[in-house]
């Protein structure tokens, strides 16, 4: 009789987002006429903007035609989304990084579930504490995590990096050393950054313990400060250490379309063993590759015209950032992050749990956020909202907030 790969029967309920739609679904059921103002998942609400849509359009007719039509996409992407990537995301920064060194997808969240897969089922990972629920996830899938003790909501094997108040947010070099280490900047969910100084220490601490970083810049385009790095390729010596995972989601607000990209250099290895080849093998064997119209999408996000239509559209979701700041800490509210990211995180008041604080807030305010226990047990008492909404829905939602 065939056998199910019981990791999965490790994992504590459902995926965090799935269990916060049930929660809204039942709510919506009972009270039909409540009109709910959604700020918990990470989507967009802006349209594509005209010089992206032209590019589709373009596209989309050159599939009509025979002498124009493209059927599947070579392994790595296109080499005119490639070469647009690496030069103006990393070789305009001065850093190193060539378009043969850049893997096109579907979107970061895949590629941040499957890159575990080119490592040992041993290697002992290290997150951020709270952390996007992908990374502990997918490793609980492949059976690396070890138990789960519901008690703690912690994993036996994973070493976990809290970043509190305390540390503004931010993890601490580990001290017991793992061979994957997640790092997250801006950090989803909590917004904090780490400055060049303060990321060159995790490349110099990842390259002295032969460790490899696997690094989430999938809101960079929201940093506003110039000490903060962009690319953790910006520091020295990451090209031997680091992979980074790239998302056109939330810059250009592909949300809808998918598309993503890998970078991993030639110069990371496991003695003689490049992880390139290794993630090229994988993406050749498993992947087919994202649409030629979307990965048209993708270069046209990197012309003068979409260049200027997408920094207004950033603005508007850092208004509705700066906007919910002010308005929870005029209201009394603990809140940071919205300075270089889309999310603001907040403490609940008078000791509420996350879940208690959602409940609270959806009944009270019909809106709805994130509980951060859901991201690790450091989240606990604390709450995320995006700014990805209207700008409309999120006064009124600041409103409604101030006056339970």
């Amino acid at each position: 009789m065939y056998r199910i790969n019981e990791n999965y029967l490790k994992l504590p309920g459902s995926y965090l987002f799935s269990n916060i739609g049930k929660k809204v679904a039942a709510f919506s059921e009972a009270h039909p006429e409540a009109p709910i103002i959604r700020m918990g998942i990470g989507d967009v609400t802006q349209p594509i903007v005209p010089a992206i849509v032209e590019a589709l359009h373009k596209a989309v007719d050159e599939m009509g035609h025979a002498e124009t039509f493209h059927g599947y996409a070579p392994d790595q992407g296109y080499e005119f989304l490639r070469t647009a990537i690496a030069k103006n995301d990393y070789q305009a920064r001065g850093c190193d990084i060539s378009a043969d060194e850049i893997f096109v997808s579907d979107g970061a969240k895949c590629d941040s579930g499957n890159i575990q897969e080119i490592f040992g089922p041993d290697v002992k990972i290290a997150v951020c504490d709270p952390v996007y629920p992908v990374y502990v996830d997918t490793n609980a899938m492949a059976g690396r995590t070890g138990t789960y003790d519901a008690r703690t909501e912690t994993w036996s094997n994973v070493v976990y990096m809290p970043c509190t108040e305390a540390t503004g947010f931010s993890p601490e070099l580990p001290k017991e050393t793992p061979d994957l280490i997640y790092l997250c900047f801006p950090n989803n969910p909590t917004g904090a950054v780490l400055t060049k100084d303060q990321l060159q220490k995790w490349v110099d601490y990842a390259n002295r313990e032969g460790a490899v970083i696997i690094y989430d810049a999938a809101y960079e385009v929201y940093i506003t400060e110039e000490n903060v790095p962009h690319t953790i390729f910006e520091c020295e010596g990451a090209r031997t250490c680091a992979i980074e995972l790239r998302s056109f989601s939330k810059n250009a607000g592909f949300t809808g379309l998918r598309l993503g990209a890998t970078i991993i250099p030639k110069d990371l290895k496991c003695g003689e063993t490049t992880l390139h080849s290794l993630w090229a093998r994988r993406h050749g064997t498993k992947y087919n590759g994202a649409p030629y119209i979307v990965q048209r999408a993708g270069e046209a996000v990197y012309s003068d015209a979409a260049r200027a239509q997408l920094k207004e559209q950033i603005e508007y979701y850092q208004k509705n950032a700066r906007t919910i700041y002010q308005g929870l800490k005029d209201a009394g509210y603990s809140v940071s992050g919205a300075v270089n990211s889309p999310y603001i995180w907040l403490k609940t008041p008078d000791q509420m749990t996350s879940w208690e604080f959602f409940d609270f807030l959806l009944e009270k305010a019909n809106v709805v956020g994130t509980p951060g226990s859901g991201f690790g047990p450091s989240g606990e008492g604390y709450f995320r909202l995006t700014a990805f909404g209207t700008y409309e829905n999120t006064v009124e939602a600041i409103e409604r907030i101030k006056r339970i």
